[in-house]
């Protein structure tokens, strides 16, 4: 597909080199094809004179991006073909280093549902903008999966157990939230995003997006999440999800019997090896670090587990949101899980 039909529009003007996800009606779900096409545009751009400055949206006013296809990826799982999701996930995963790491500015916005697969596209940019329809979340554990596309390096970087918190409920963000987690950086009013997309094309003073996106943020009401810090902290310092369950259902808080309630819901695999991710990550050095470490649990999932199928079935495809975890519980996981998942090596090294 070329112009109006293409999933991702690619245009460059008077210095701005725009993408645009066009996937409105899927909430700009990216696939591989998709993946390949902001690529190549990025590394067109480095070596153009002409492009200063990166522009990342989403067509529509629903979403940036919901994420990845999991829908595919479960087919791909049951019907042996792992090649082509290790394919997606070695492409994606590049592809969200290399935002991270791009030479010339790149600005995110990130305005709606941006979940999984759009925190990777959008959370590793330099400038990251949110407006007030802005909801983010890394909802892997409950379809019975990991975070992934460098989302546990976020997560390990927010505010005390902040991290371990959002990982293991997959609760999602608004844009004071997502701020104060470090998984964006202004609020810019919805009404206010095309004078800031075309004051980028026709900057004077300031030049820069840094110091253009300040004529147009707001400050946000206070997070939520901070409010929530003390009682998170608590509960979440705990050193394995039994104990984190123990603690919540203790608790005086009304919102921690609720993530008692969803957590005790979700899949005890994807919650412990979650839980430990996010604590490696932590100690990590690097994006392309953690990228390696979550590549092997996203394969290890996708080869060894039959949670990520169930967890999408009930979630997405029957949508009865019953899923047959295996095991249904924690204290039936096998003592070994943690070093299995995180020894295991896909065929497919993830740098080459």
């Amino acid at each position: 597909m070329s112009g109006a039909d293409a999933t991702v529009l690619v245009r460059s003007d008077q210095g701005v080199g725009r993408l645009t996800l066009n996937r409105p009606r899927a909430l700009n779900a990216v696939d591989i094809d998709m993946v390949s096409s902001l690529a190549a545009a990025l590394d067109a751009w480095e070596r153009d004179a002409d492009v200063e400055v990166v522009l990342l949206d989403g067509a529509g006013d629903r979403g940036f991006c919901a994420g990845g296809d999991v829908r595919a990826l479960r087919e791909q799982v049951m019907g042996a073909e792992a090649a082509l999701a290790a394919e997606f996930f070695l492409a994606e995963y590049a592809l969200n280093a290399r935002l991270a790491e791009y030479p010339k500015p790149v600005v995110t916005i990130a305005d709606g549902i941006t979940m999984g697969g759009g925190v990777g596209l959008a959370s590793h940019a330099g400038h990251r903008v949110v407006t007030e329809r802005s909801q983010l979340a890394m909802p892997e554990t409950r379809i019975g999966f990991t975070p992934d596309v460098g989302g546990t390096w976020l997560l390990a970087h927010a505010p005390g157990r902040i991290g371990e918190y959002l990982a293991l409920t997959g609760g999602t963000m608004d844009a004071a939230d997502a701020i104060y987690a470090g998984f964006a950086d202004h609020l810019v009013p919805a009404e206010r995003i095309d004078a800031f997309r075309d004051a980028l094309e026709t900057r004077a003073d300031p030049q820069g997006p840094a110091e253009l996106v300040l004529l147009f943020d707001e400050t946000p009401e206070t997070s939520r999440l901070e409010k929530a810090r003390p009682w998170i902290d608590d509960v979440f310092s705990a050193d394995s999800v039994s104990e984190i369950l123990a603690r919540l259902r203790a608790h005086p808080e009304p919102d921690a019997a609720a993530a008692a309630e969803l957590i005790a819901s979700l899949s005890p695999t994807a919650l412990t090896v979650t839980l430990e991710a996010v604590r490696r990550a932590r100690r990590k050095r690097s994006l392309r670090e953690v990228l390696e470490q979550e590549y092997g649990l996203v394969m290890w999932f996708a080869l060894t587990q039959p949670d990520l199928v169930e967890g999408i079935r009930a979630q997405l495809v029957d949508k009865d949101r019953s899923p047959r975890w295996q095991p249904a519980s924690l204290d039936e996981l096998d003592p070994g899980l943690i070093d299995q998942a995180f020894a295991f090596r896909p065929p497919r090294a993830l740098w080459g």
